[in-house]
C-alpha cells in the first residue's frame, strides 16, 4: 500500500535527519570551541589576527569527526565506495561548505569592520554554519553516502 511505503520512508528520513543533526551538533561544538580558543582565548588567542585561518583549522577538526560519525552512524547502511574515494569527495564538499561558512565571517570582519567575539560568532558560527549545514546535508546524501539501490520488484512485494 503506497501510504505505508510513504510513512516508512518519512520515518526513515526523519531518523536520518536526527542522527545527522546529532553528529552536526557535536561537530559544531568542536568547531566553535576550537575557533574561540584560537581567536578569543583569554582575550587574545594565538590566531586572534587570523580569524579565517582559525576558522579553517576549526572546521577541519570538526570535519574529521563528522565524516567518521556520519559514516559509522548516520549513514552506516548506505553504500560504501571505498574510504579514499568517499572521504576525498567528503573533503571536497566540505571545502565548498567551508567557503559558504567563511563568507559571512569575511563580510563581517572586512566589509563591516566588526571584530568582536559576538560579531565573529554570529557571522561564522550561526549564519555561516547554518548555510554550510544545509548544503552539507543535501550534498552528503546526493554524492557521498549513496542509498543502496534495490530492485524495483522488492519495493512492490507485500510485507509479511
Amino acid at each position: 500500500m503506497p501510504s505505508h511505503a510513504f510513512a516508512a520512508r518519512l520515518r526513515s528520513g526523519l531518523a536520518e535527519l536526527a542522527r545527522f543533526g546529532t553528529v552536526g551538533a557535536i561537530a559544531y561544538v568542536i568547531d566553535v570551541g576550537t575557533f574561540n580558543l584560537l581567536v578569543h582565548a583569554f582575550g587574545h588567542g594565538p590566531l586572534a589576527e587570523r580569524p579565517l585561518t582559525a576558522k579553517v583549522l576549526a572546521a577541519l577538526l570538526a570535519t574529521l569527526f563528522a565524516y567518521f560519525a556520519n559514516r559509522q552512524w548516520t549513514w552506516r547502511y548506505r553504500e560504501r565506495r571505498g574510504f579514499a574515494k568517499e572521504y576525498g569527495l567528503f573533503l571536497v564538499l566540505n571545502a565548498v561548505a567551508l567557503a559558504i561558512t567563511i563568507i559571512p565571517l569575511a563580510v563581517s570582519r572586512y566589509v563591516f569592520d566588526l571584530d568582536s567575539a559576538l560579531a565573529d560568532n554570529i557571522s561564522a558560527n550561526i549564519i555561516g554554519v547554518a548555510l554550510g549545514t544545509a548544503f552539507r546535508f543535501w550534498a552528503y546524501r546526493r554524492w557521498v553516502f549513496l542509498a543502496i539501490v534495490t530492485p524495483a520488484t522488492s519495493e512492490q512485494e507485500p510485507r509479511q
